[in-house]
C-alpha cells in the first residue's frame, strides 16, 4: 500500500494542471493527433522519471533534488539545481493557487456564497501546510483517499459524457501546423512531468526493491496517460474542437456543462478541484522537503518559505494558469530531462562512490535511451521559443 499510495502521490502530481489545461491548449489539433502527441512525451517524460529514481538509490543522500545534484555534480551543479528547482516550484505552486481560487470562487458562488479567490486560496493553503508539515505518512493518506474519490468523479463524468458523444467531433481540427503542435509541447510535457516528487518518495519507500521502484514509477507515470485520454475523449467528443478552443480558464470549461445536467457541472467541478488539490500536495512536499534539507531544517522557516511566499506570488501573476505551466515547461526541460541525465552519466561511472543501498536501481536502455532522452530534451526546449 505503501508503494501503491506513492504511485498515486506520483500520478496525482502530474494530473492536476494537466486535467485542466490539456483540454483548452489540444483541442485545436483533434483528439488524434492530440493522442499521438501526448504519447511521445508520455515515453520521454517516464523515462527520464526513471533515470531520476536510478539516481536517488545509488546517491547516498537522495532526500531532495539539492542533496542528489551535490553529491553528483558537486557545489555548482547544486546551485545550478536549486536555482531551477525554485523556480519550477514556484511556477507550479503560483499555477495551482489560482487554479484553486478560481474554482472554489465559482463552486462557492453556485451555493450563494461570495468568497474572493484570494481568500479562498489563502486559508486552502494555510491549511494544506498543516499536512504536509506533518509528515509523508499523513500526505500518503490524505492523498490516496483524494485521489481515489478523484478517480471515481472521473468515472462519473466520463461514463455521463459518453452517453452524448458525437464522433465527428473527434475528427475534428483547427486550421494548424506542424510548429504549433511543437510550440504546446512545453505546457503538455509539464502536465505529465513529476518528476520532482521521485526524491521524496525513493526516500520514503528506501527498502523497496529495485522492481519495485521501477513499477511505482511506471504505474505513476501510466495512470496520467489513461485519465488525460479519456477526458480529452469526453470533453472533445462532447463539446467539440472550436469551442473548446476558446476556453480560457477553468470556470469557463466548467461552465460549459451547464447544457448537461446541474449534477454533471457540480462532479466536474469536484473532479477539477480534487486534480489540483492532489497536485498541490506533491508539489507543496517537495519543495517543503527541498527548503528543509537546503535552506533552513526549521519547520516554521520551512513553512513560510513552502506555503506563505508562493500566496504572495499568486496574487501578483493572477489570471496567468496556462502561462506559468509554459514557463515550468521551460524550466523542467532543464531539471527533469537534461538534470537526471547528466547525474546517471555521473552515477554509473566506476569511480563514482555507490550508495551502501543494496537495492540500487538502474534503468534499461544503454547510450542509446540517454541520447534519445537528450533528443526529447532538446525538442521540449525548442519548443518554447515558438510561442
Amino acid at each position: 500500500m505503501k508503494l501503491f499510495g506513492s504511485s498515486l502521490i506520483l500520478a496525482g502530481t502530474a494530473l492536476g494542471a494537466g486535467m485542466l489545461a490539456i483540454p483548452m491548449v489540444l483541442a485545436q489539433f483533434g483528439f488524434f493527433v492530440s493522442a499521438g502527441l501526448m504519447f511521445v512525451i508520455f515515453l520521454g517524460t517516464t523515462y527520464a522519471t526513471l533515470l531520476l529514481a536510478e539516481a536517488c538509490s545509488k546517491t547516498a543522500q537522495s532526500t531532495s533534488m539539492s542533496s542528489i545534484a551535490y553529491f553528483t555534480l558537486g557545489r555548482k551543479g547544486m546551485h545550478i539545481t536549486n536555482i531551477l528547482f525554485y523556480l519550477l516550484l514556484a511556477c507550479l505552486m503560483i499555477a495551482y493557487i489560482i487554479g484553486i481560487g478560481d474554482l472554489l470562487h465559482s463552486m462557492l458562488l453556485e451555493v450563494g456564497v461570495d468568497l474572493s479567490p484570494v481568500v479562498g486560496y489563502t486559508l486552502f493553503s494555510l491549511v494544506m501546510g498543516l499536512v504536509v508539515v506533518a509528515g509523508k505518512s499523513y500526505i500518503d493518506k490524505l492523498n490516496r483517499g483524494l485521489f481515489i474519490l478523484m478517480i471515481a468523479m472521473l468515472f462519473v463524468v466520463i461514463f455521463s459524457l459518453f452517453n452524448n458523444i458525437e464522433l465527428a467531433n473527434l475528427s475534428q481540427e483547427s486550421q494548424f501546423t506542424t510548429t504549433d503542435v511543437i510550440q504546446y509541447s512545453a505546457v503538455i510535457f509539464t502536465s505529465f512531468a513529476a518528476i520532482i516528487v521521485i526524491p521524496s518518495l525513493v526516500s520514503y519507500n528506501q527498502d523497496a526493491t529495485t522492481k519495485q521502484i521501477r513499477n511505482m514509477v511506471l504505474l505513476g507515470s501510466i495512470i496520467p496517460l489513461v485519465c488525460y485520454l479519456a477526458w480529452l475523449f469526453a470533453v472533445i467528443g462532447n463539446l467539440g474542437v472550436d469551442a473548446v478552443s476558446q476556453f480560457e480558464n477553468i470556470s469557463q470549461l466548467i461552465a460549459a456543462f451547464d447544457a448537461e445536467t446541474t449534477m454533471l457541472k457540480t462532479v466536474v467541478g469536484v473532479f477539477s478541484a480534487l486534480a489540483l488539490i492532489t497536485s498541490y500536495l506533491g508539489v507543496s512536499m517537495a519543495l517543503y522537503d527541498q527548503n528543509k534539507d537546503a535552506v533552513t531544517n526549521n519547520s516554521a522557516k520551512a513553512y513560510i518559505l513552502t506555503f506563505v511566499v508562493p500566496l504572495i506570488l499568486a496574487t501578483l501573476f493572477a489570471n496567468q494558469f496556462i502561462s506559468m505551466l509554459d514557463y515550468a515547461g521551460m524550466i523542467l526541460v532543464f531539471l527533469a530531462i537534461w538534470g537526471p541525465l547528466a547525474i546517471v552519466i555521473k552515477v554509473r561511472k566506476p569511480d563514482f562512490a555507490q550508495s551502501k543501498n543494496e537495492n540500487t536501481y538502474t534503468a534499461t536502455g544503454g547510450q542509446p535511451a540517454l541520447v534519445a532522452t537528450f533528443m526529447f530534451g532538446a525538442l521540449i526546449f525548442v519548443s518554447w521559443f515558438m510561442g
